[in-house]
């Protein structure tokens, strides 16, 4: 599967069919692969890239410090997700797509509008992450993380992310650059031999920054307001992805709709239709 080199990061993307194109923001949080349109929870059941990709080229990717794809160990923002997303549009010479944020990839998706209007014609947001119990459950994975840096140091962390295929959201211990660690060795020898003292000043400055409210982590509400790049909301309903995630960005994102359906009502059949519904007609 093809690489990109975006910011000194390796990206790994995968480009499926033909047609105007469409970047995916894959769920799974900091386990945020490609594969996850495939493999994780609705993404599941509901063969978006199958469907979509009849229409359109389907550009998914490994978020940085997920999958195959590469990173780096510093305070981690937003804005940081932008630019890997955007370079990979460079990379493939687009300058205009839609997009598609799946779970905490909508946070990222709307990032990219914000930042770089002129090159998003549409935006999806599916099932976006957020909430108060969202909020909490990633301060606490980051929480446990920190309590085996310093039980273990950072050389048992390397050891124990190399004697499991788990990552972060599975096992907090691990750490959001687990998989990294086991894909590269000059990462995972670097990365024992780092300041402890910095590198927990990295990972507290990176959950504050990342996970910072309780409605959606990302842009700005005064930023979205005034963003009109056009949007379709479907909304989640467990603690991940709190029905009031959806809602507070339909209410910050003037040109967008909201299909208010019950996940259980979000089939392979009613949910790539609507998407390409919409889709079309932007």
């Amino acid at each position: 599967m093809p690489h990109a080199v975006i910011d000194g990061i390796s990206t790994r993307f995968e480009v499926t069919g033909q047609g105007p194109p469409l970047l995916m923001f894959s769920p799974g949080g900091f386990d945020s692969s490609l594969d996850s349109w495939r493999t994780v929870g609705i993404y599941r059941r509901l063969r978006l890239v199958e469907q979509l990709s009849e229409s359109y080229s389907c550009i998914g990717f490994d978020r940085r410090e997920s999958g195959r794809s590469g990173g780096r160990v510093e305070r981690i923002g937003w804005g940081d997700y932008v630019t890997q997303a955007v370079g990979l549009l460079d990379h493939l010479g687009i300058d205009r797509a839609h997009l598609i944020g799946g779970c905490v990839g909508c946070s990222s998706a709307v990032a990219v509008a914000v930042a770089h209007t002129d090159r998003v014609r549409s935006l999806v947001l599916y099932s976006p992450a957020g909430g108060a119990k969202y909020r909490l459950k990633q301060h606490e994975r980051f929480a446990v993380h920190l309590a085996e840096v310093r039980a273990s140091g950072l050389a048992g962390v390397v050891d124990l992310a190399r004697s499991t295929i788990a990552g972060f959201s599975a096992d907090p211990r691990l750490g959001p650059w687990a998989h990294v660690i086991r894909d590269d060795d000059a990462f995972a020898e670097a990365y024992s031999g780092l300041d402890v003292e910095r590198y927990v000043t990295q990972l507290l400055g990176t959950v504050r920054l990342l996970f910072d409210r309780d409605s959606v982590p990302g842009p700005e509400p005064e930023d979205m307001l005034t963003l009109d790049v056009p949007a379709l909301i479907v909304p989640g309903e467990d603690d991940s992805h709190a029905p009031s995630a959806a809602r507070f960005l339909h209410e910050c994102l003037p040109a967008s709709q909201l299909w208010d359906v019950p996940v259980a009502e979000q089939t392979d059949q009613s949910a790539p239709a609507r998407i390409l519904e919409f889709l079309a007609s932007h």
